[in-house]
């Protein structure tokens, strides 16, 4: 027998749609027999952590994991025009 932990949602989020991406999303809706919010949320949630999964995973096979050591113990180059260009004050921050 299988458990759900019912969870409170407490935070609104409102959205602006075109008619046609609304009679879309509803027809999605009816078609999956769920309800606006739970796909809505369920979407969106998937969406965002396709987002951040390259920022918060990185997998390597043992072969690539191998050349990535590799590449990442040799020692820094220099490249021209790299310095000078770091040495620049940031365009974006106030200095």
């Amino acid at each position: 027998m299988t458990t759900h932990t019912k969870r409170t949602r407490s935070e609104r989020i409102e959205v602006r749609a075109t008619p046609q991406d609304r009679e879309l999303i509803d027809r999605a809706v009816a078609a999956l027999d769920t309800d606006l919010t739970s796909f809505v949320i369920e979407s969106l949630t998937v969406a965002a952590q396709r987002v951040l999964a390259d920022r918060a995973l990185f997998a390597l096979d043992p072969a690539a994991c191998a050349a990535w050591d590799e590449i990442n113990s040799r020692p820094s180059r220099d490249v021209a025009g790299l310095r000078e260009l770091m040495d620049r004050p940031s365009p974006f921050v106030d200095g």
